[in-house]
């Protein structure tokens, strides 16, 4: 049966492997979480792959898929989802490409990836250096575009959309000259980049600081516009998402969703929680879905600090989960659900295409668990082998 309100919380990248240091446990059985655990003993407790087969295991694919929006079907690239959220509109033959700003530090055998966010580099320092590589790059073919943090745009006119590109977070501690990219003209686009951003006042601020130089870019995640359906042709409810990072942003405005901007909400530890699920809560008066994403835990999986990851998923159990399953209580006919959207452990700092949890309430068909961490993909014989089959059980209520 339908309910008149539903929110999904989704904590990304918090599933993780067994960490035999730690007596074979993973950042969820180690964190407290007492309210997420009630959604998991109190209510329907299952087990999804948000992955499609021949997909990589990318928050772009997994969260559309949660959304119930058919990857095989409308999906072009992550980067054209990013630029739909930040207003870059893509002409008939323009190819997005992701471009971070990114730490390489040079070794005796090649150079490495150091840090794939350039030291989780501020957004007032990253505008002022894509704005320089814009205007020293920049012509009637190539546009750089400033995001949120490191995570930036380039749109390559008549570009190719075909390129097998690896995301910085795959290969972070690696050695880069097995992953750049297989085009002589991205590649001496990177150099020129380089150049650029060897002696610009910004690093030269940043160093001095002791801060992590932003001294390389790296191109990723391309793609043509898509075509997407609204979310209310899917679904027929009207939706919002409430997250900080762009990705989530452009595949809000590509379903025609609501964007609701936090303030302080930066897809990092110190993102503003509580201001999300006050958000959550003041949007259910307007539309029926609510989808609020929480980065943080994925950033401190890719980060490979097991300390960060505990307290990222405490945070979003005590400042989230818990307030906004209050709030949801005093509205009366409602249904929530908390899950992630891949795994990102912390021994590979990346994604995988692992199964997750998930857990719903009030209860739906099945049983509860006696805790929301990953032993719920062995106890539970509820499961799901796409995501979009998960969201369909989530809105309707049964199979």
């Amino acid at each position: 049966m339908r309910k008149s309100k539903y929110v999904i919380l989704l904590g990304d990248g918090m599933p993780d492997f067994l960490i035999p240091e730690r007596d074979n446990k993973t950042p969820l059985m180690m964190a407290k979480t007492p309210n997420l655990d009630f959604l998991a003993r109190e209510g329907t407790a299952g087990s999804v792959s948000n992955t499609p087969s021949g997909y990589e295991p990318g928050s772009d694919v997994t969260n559309m898929e949660i959304l119930g929006f058919d990857v095989p079907q409308c999906y072009t690239g992550r980067a054209p989802l990013e630029a739909s959220a930040m207003g870059v509109d893509l002409a008939e033959g323009d190819i997005a490409f992701r471009c971070n700003l990114v730490s390489l530090r040079p070794v005796a055998d090649g150079v490495l990836m150091e840090d794939f966010s350039a030291g989780h580099i501020e957004t007032e320092d990253a505008k002022e250096l894509i704005a320089t590589l814009n205007k020293e790059l920049g012509d009637n073919k190539i546009s750089f575009h400033p995001g949120v943090s490191y995570r930036h745009l380039m749109v390559w006119k008549g570009g190719d959309d075909k390129l097998k590109l690896t995301p910085p977070h795959d290969i972070s501690d690696q050695n880069i000259r097995e992953h750049l990219p297989q085009s002589d003209f991205l590649k001496q686009l990177m150099g020129e980049a380089q150049m650029v951003l060897k002696n610009h006042p910004v690093n030269k601020k940043r160093k001095s600081e002791g801060k992590k130089e932003a001294n390389s870019v790296w191109f990723w995640g391309q793609g043509a516009a898509p075509t997407m359906p609204a979310f209310k042709d899917v679904h027929g409810l009207n939706g919002a998402v409430i997250t900080a990072v762009d990705l989530m942003r452009g595949i809000a405005t590509c379903g025609k969703m609501e964007v609701i901007d936090v303030p302080g909400a930066t897809g990092w530890i110190d993102t503003n929680y509580e201001g999300k699920a006050n958000a959550c809560l003041d949007a259910l008066k307007r539309v029926d879905f609510v989808y609020l994403h929480v980065e943080s835990p994925d950033e401190a999986g890719h980060a490979g600090s097991l300390d960060y990851k505990v307290r990222a998923i405490e945070d979003f159990d005590a400042k989230v989960v818990g307030p906004v399953v209050e709030g949801l209580k005093a509205m009366g006919d409602f249904r929530v659900m908390a899950l992630s959207d891949h795994p990102t452990p912390l021994a590979i700092k990346t994604h995988t295409t692992d199964k997750v949890p998930f857990a719903i309430y009030p209860k739906l068909t099945g049983e509860g668990a006696e805790s929301f961490d990953e032993r719920i993909l062995d106890s539970s014989p509820l499961t799901f082998d796409r995501g979009i089959e998960l969201s369909e059980y989530f809105i309707e209520g049964q199979r």
